[in-house]
Parts: C-alpha cells; structure tokens; sequence
C-alpha cells in the first residue's frame, strides 16, 4: 500500500528536503518511510565486526535495532553491570566503541543536531571517540528553525525522558514542564549543536517518516 495520507506526504516531501541538506554538510543520511525500512538501513550501515554500543535512546529500541545488534554483535552494554561503578566503566568503555548507536533529540529542517544530556556520555560519543555513530531519528523531531529544535529538547524531548527515571525528582519530572533548574539531579547539563560531521561520513543518519521517541 503506497504512503497517501496527507500526513505520509508531508513526512516524504520534508524527509527528502533534510536528507538533502543534512548530506551537504558531510553527514551520511538516508530517509526512510518505514521504521522496517530503517532497521535494513541500520543493519547495513554497521560492519559485522564491529563492536557496538549506545546511549540511551527510545528510537533505536522501537525500530528493533537494539534487540538485533544484540543478538548479532558483540557489545558494550551498561545494563549487565552489577554495580553503579561497573556501569560507569562500561558507559566510559562505549567511547571506544565502533559503533555508537543513539538518537537525537531534534534536528532543524537545514541540518543542524541539538541533544540535550544529563550525564554528558552520549554527546560525549557523538562529539568524539567511536569510529562510527549511527542515528535513527524519528520526523517527529524536525524543526524550522535551531531556535525551535533547541526548545524542543528542552521543553519537549527531556520532559518526557525524565519520566522514564523515577528516582530523579527535579521539577520537569514532577510538573512535566522545564522549570530551567539548577538540580543536581537535572538531565539538562550539556546542550551540544553539531553543525556538521567530521571526520566527513562519521556520523549516518537514518531518517525516517514516522514518529520515533519523544
């Protein structure tokens, strides 16, 4: 069945358009339709010798790219660890993976990456470190304008994240709105803008025309 809804048109017409501009600024990007179509993308785009890891993220898991690489990878992964400073070893470990695998929390209609992170390891890895990052972003989180995607991470995409950790108590997780807060236990520490890929193909992005995350 073809993608004839207004709303599928709208998602292929604009998933092409940021395709376009994302590839102009040295990013490798792909759109897309289907988060099946996505999971194929993905697959391709990490070497079967590669060693994986990756940030929190709820796209990743939703297309079912989490779950493969699991079974079909050897991988860094910080929920085995059997202590908090276990995990932090494995979270440090992931920097020096092949592949990091994470989303974003928006992205701007000519290319521009925002992410907004609490304990700064995912950025950490998309900024340096892994010789691959592989991103899967929901059409969702397009924005107009830099301004717009900085207020979607801020007041859209941590808001909802926070509620995933029920032990963090800060006023976004308590009111469901971002009080702009100085809390200790804040996830709004580091806000990072890519404006382009570098080294040129580091970072790939698959786009895709559904809604992924938050």
């Amino acid at each position: 069945m073809g993608r004839n809804t207004p709303k599928e048109v709208r998602y292929d017409l604009l998933g092409a358009k940021v395709v376009e501009n994302l590839q102009k600024r040295h990013f490798d990007a792909y759109y897309c339709e289907t988060k099946e179509d996505a999971l194929k993308k993905a697959i391709e785009l990490i070497p079967k010798e590669d060693v994986v890891s990756w940030g929190g993220s709820v796209s990743i898991d939703e297309i079912g790219l989490l779950d493969y690489v699991k079974k079909n990878y050897k991988v860094i992964d910080r929920d085995t660890a059997k202590s908090p400073e276990e995990r932090v070893d494995l979270m440090r470990q992931s920097l020096l993976s092949d592949t990091f695998l994470m989303s974003t929390n928006a992205m701007t209609e000519d290319g521009v990456l925002v992410n907004i992170d609490g304990n700064g390891n995912r950025v950490a890895a998309l900024c340096y470190g892994p010789k691959s990052v592989v991103m899967i972003v929901g059409i969702n989180k397009v924005c107009k304008t830099l301004d717009d995607a900085v207020s979607r991470a801020r007041n859209i995409a941590a808001p909802i994240n926070i509620q995933r950790f029920k032990d963090l108590k800060t006023p976004c997780y308590l009111k469901g709105s971002c009080a702009n807060c100085k809390s200790t236990e804040s996830i709004c520490n580091q806000v990072v803008i890519t404006r382009m890929s570098r080294p040129v193909s580091k970072i790939k992005i698959v786009l895709v025309g559904e809604e992924l995350g938050f």
